[in-house]
């Protein structure tokens, strides 16, 4: 069973490394992207504040942006040193930002950049170099410019591609608009599977529930979860079950080895409120989730507040 199987998608200002713990406490199988970190911020800032995580977290992929590559090459041996099993390339993010900074998803429109820096990343690195994307960007959406683009990243060394299958506007459109709005095109990511057997093909887009994985499994070889997975994070609980057969925490379990990570962050000057947005959709569905979701909302950002606003937060059903 590959790696990428289930996977949840790298996501700015979400998959941070309080999100990751608390993710890893629900699934201890499925593969956990970090957010985007530039080439820029590693090499001129804290590295290894940027690179810390905690080992529980592992499986666990680093995704970079940038478009230089011995910069990259840089950034992934950096990756490597500290322990991440994957190096992951960004070249599907559509904001204004990173179009500034020459990567994301313009990478799209520029195949033989993103070739030039996953074979320099290849050549220093030997845990897999991995590339998300985009079906298209802008007027160049076919399946020829899709193809061809793959084609071309894996005999650069790449194997696994990891695709959302909405096209990138990178005019017009703000990042959330271009996570909703560009209509999905899964035939398409099937498509390249069938045309490229060789390769892993991930899909990632508009998926939420165990029956859409269900329908996607049956063409590709994985799928990444994003918004889905932190609005409900106990969706991993049943996948985890379905898709590894393995039991899961209950929740009122996981706040319980919640607990004395927070208590240790909170020694460490962690405010309550970096980790509990988190955890505020843990109950989604259940009674009492509003009540949880308010309590938290309204107590942790207190300077003082500490694990007793969470013991307080949790649902009588849970309790």
């Amino acid at each position: 069973m590959t790696i990428h199987r289930i996977s949840v998608a790298p996501m700015m200002d979400c998959t941070d490394k309080h999100d990751r713990y608390f993710l890893r406490l629900i699934s201890s199988r499925i593969l956990l992207y970090t957010e985007m970190i530039t080439t820029h911020a590693l090499i001129h800032g804290d590295a290894s504040s940027l690179l810390d995580f905690n080992r529980v977290e592992k499986p666990i992929a680093l995704q970079l942006g940038g478009s230089k590559p011995h910069q990259l090459a840089q950034c992934a041996k950096m990756g490597e040193e500290c322990g991440y099993d994957e190096i992951n390339l960004n070249v599907g993010c559509p904001s204004d930002r990173v179009q500034s900074g020459r990567f994301g998803a313009c990478l799209m429109l520029m195949p033989h950049v993103v070739a030039d820096c996953i074979a320099a990343m290849c050549a220093v690195v030997s845990i897999p170099v991995t590339v998300k994307c985009r079906i298209g960007v802008d007027a160049q959406d076919s399946y020829e410019h899709l193809s061809h683009f793959i084609r071309l990243i894996a005999s650069a060394g790449c194997r696994v591609f990891i695709i959302h299958a909405r096209k990138a506007w990178l005019t017009g459109l703000s990042p959330k608009e271009n996570r909703d709005i560009p209509p999905l095109h899964y035939p398409l990511v099937w498509q390249i599977k069938k045309d490229f057997p060789h390769l892993t093909i991930v899909i990632n887009g508009g998926i939420k529930t165990i029956a859409d994985i269900d329908e996607q499994l049956v063409h590709v070889d994985g799928v990444m979860i994003g918004r889905a997975a932190y609005s409900n994070p106990y969706l991993l609980a049943d996948i985890q079950q379905k898709y590894f057969d393995q039991l899961c925490l209950t929740r009122h379990e996981v706040i319980d080895r919640l607990l004395p990570y927070i208590r240790d962050q909170l020694h460490n000057r962690v405010r309550l409120a970096a980790i509990t947005r988190h955890i505020l959709g843990l109950f989604q569905g259940q009674r009492g989730a509003a009540a949880w979701r308010r309590y938290l909302s309204q107590y942790a950002h207190d300077a003082h507040a500490g694990v007793e606003v969470v013991c307080a937060a949790i649902p009588f059903n849970e309790r």
